[in-house]
């Protein structure tokens, strides 16, 4: 089973619109699960998963070029409690 997260807008009736198209190539039954916010707003910290992706890769191909900051030097300027 492969599993897909996308947006979606629920419209005035009921239905259901995506925000982009899904890679399916054949018509199917699909398992729907609706996390719906009661404020009708949603996390802004939600980071997409392309830009996950980029900043990923990005960091490998730094670390494979020796472009490494030490562990300690890390944690300096930031405040944890």
């Amino acid at each position: 089973m492969k599993a897909f997260e996308v947006m979606a807008t629920l419209n005035d009736k009921k239905q259901l619109l995506l925000d982009e198209n899904l890679d399916i190539d054949t018509p199917s039954r699909v398992k729907v699960i609706l996390l719906v916010s009661e404020e009708n707003e949603f996390d802004t910290d939600d980071t997409p998963v392309e830009e996950i992706k980029a900043s990923l890769k990005r960091a490998l191909q730094e670390a494979k070029a020796g472009k490494r900051i030490p562990l300690a030097q890390m944690w300096e300027g930031i405040d944890a409690e």
